[in-house]
């Protein structure tokens, strides 16, 4: 299998959209990349038990992309080894009443994983400069002082967002939350095979909204928002990583293998030693145990 190296992918400095390409050729089987999965996603799932001890870090992983990029399947595929109490999933739906009685990052804020655990945002805190960038009007719904109608919501408005945002990650980075976002890359035609599919098979039918084909007649003003997003907010501490999403099974693969690595370039999570109170009596312990009478 080829070997792609996930610092090809993250974004260091940037990018445009359409050079980047929404395939990739791992020049594998599909058999070989399940294989290849199935041995990453157990690393992931050891050295989230040995986090989950150590009790100092969490990851936050993010997960975007046009609809049909295969969020849903990713993260079935690359977390179904873990330990159920290891990985917490949040889909972030249109806010409801009581979120829109908060700022606009509060229901991302209170979702944000424990120490020792992983959370996955399936869409995230950037649909705030995504979906609100390409339909204006809903941010009317936040209520916020100074914006009265959509005239008011100005370029500085969105540069303050942006602001916002990296602030809120560096804030909970420096707080021993470690931080991945995943920029599942979807060619418009790959989506429009994928809805067909969706009409086409009736067990998927379920998956299909009229408002699909709707937003994805706005594809070019989505391109546009994720571009400068992803330009305006990978950071060392917060990186972007724009996966090649047309074949599931290679995104998988790909997303799994950068959280390995970089989960493996920190060294200071280890399992935590035994008290020195409690080992001195092991042995004491094991015959109490052993003689115990049921």
């Amino acid at each position: 299998m080829r070997n792609i190296a996930s610092e090809s992918l993250k974004v260091t400095e940037p990018i445009s959209l359409k050079e980047i390409s929404t395939s990739i050729d791992l020049e594998a089987s599909e058999k070989k990349k399940d294989k290849e999965l199935n041995k990453l996603r157990e690393k992931l799932s050891k050295h989230q038990d040995i986090m989950y001890a150590h009790n100092k870090y969490s990851v936050l992983i993010c997960l975007q992309g046009m609809d049909t990029a295969g969020k849903d399947s990713l993260i079935r595929e690359v977390f179904k080894e873990f330990n159920p109490r290891g990985v917490v999933v949040h889909s972030f739906k249109t806010p409801s009443k009581l979120e829109l009685q908060h700022d606009y990052l509060w229901r991302h804020v209170i979702a944000l994983p424990q120490r020792g655990k992983y959370g996955v945002f399936n869409r995230t805190h950037y649909e705030n400069v995504l979906v609100t960038r390409v339909h204006p009007s809903y941010i009317l719904g936040e209520n916020i002082p100074g914006i009265n109608s959509i005239e008011d919501i100005t370029e500085e408005f969105w540069e303050k967002r942006f602001d916002q945002i990296n602030n809120f990650e560096k804030q909970i980075s420096e707080n021993g939350t470690i931080i991945l976002k995943f920029f599942l890359h979807l060619g418009k035609e790959e989506q429009r095979q994928r809805l067909l599919r969706r009409l086409n098979k009736a067990k998927h039918n379920w998956k299909f909204s009229p408002g699909d084909l709707k937003e994805r007649g706005r594809w070019d003003d989505y391109q546009k928002y994720y571009e400068e997003a992803i330009n305006k907010t990978s950071k060392p501490h917060a990186p972007w990583y724009v996966i090649p999403s047309d074949n599931k099974e290679t995104a998988r693969v790909l997303v799994a293998k950068a959280i390995l690595e970089r989960m493996e370039q920190i060294t200071d999570i280890q399992e935590p030693e035994l008290d020195e109170s409690i080992s001195q009596h092991i042995l004491m312990y094991k015959d109490m145990l052993s003689k115990e009478v049921i």
